[in-house]
C-alpha cells in the first residue's frame, strides 16, 4: 500500500489538532464518506463529505482556521490545498483519523478498517 500524499507546510499532527480543538482555536471538518463517518468520528468534527465541500464552503467560517480530516490524509490534503487557494487559513490533519486513533486520541465509534 502506498503512502498518502504529504505536505508538511499545510499539515498539522493529530496532537496539534487535538490541542487546538481543546482550546477552541480551530474548526474540524471531516471529509470522509457517510459510511466512514457512521463507523466512527472525532467528537468535535463537522461532517461534510468531500463531494459536498464546494457546495458547503460558505458555511465554513473564514475567520477561524479550518482543519480538514479524512481516513489517511489524502482527501483532506486536497481539501486544504483548495481552501488555501480560496483564501482560508486551511490545514490537513496528517495521517487522518487513522493516525489520530493510533495516537490514542478519543474517537466516537471504531474507525479501524
Amino acid at each position: 500500500m502506498s503512502q498518502p500524499p504529504h505536505d508538511p507546510q499545510i499539515e498539522k499532527t493529530p496532537q496539534e489538532v487535538a490541542d487546538e480543538l481543546a482550546a477552541g482555536g480551530v474548526q474540524l471538518v471531516d471529509v470522509r464518506e457517510p459510511q466512514e463517518w457512521d463507523a466512527g468520528r472525532i467528537a468535535q468534527a463537522r461532517h461534510v463529505p468531500l463531494d459536498r465541500l464546494s457546495a458547503e464552503a460558505a458555511s465554513i467560517d473564514r475567520e477561524r482556521p479550518v482543519v480538514f480530516q479524512c481516513h489517511s490524509g489524502a482527501r483532506s490534503l486536497m481539501a486544504a490545498q483548495a481552501f488555501q487557494q480560496a483564501g482560508y487559513d486551511a490545514w490537513s490533519m496528517a495521517g487522518g483519523i487513522a493516525a489520530w486513533e493510533q495516537q490514542g486520541l478519543p474517537v466516537d465509534g471504531d474507525v479501524a478498517h
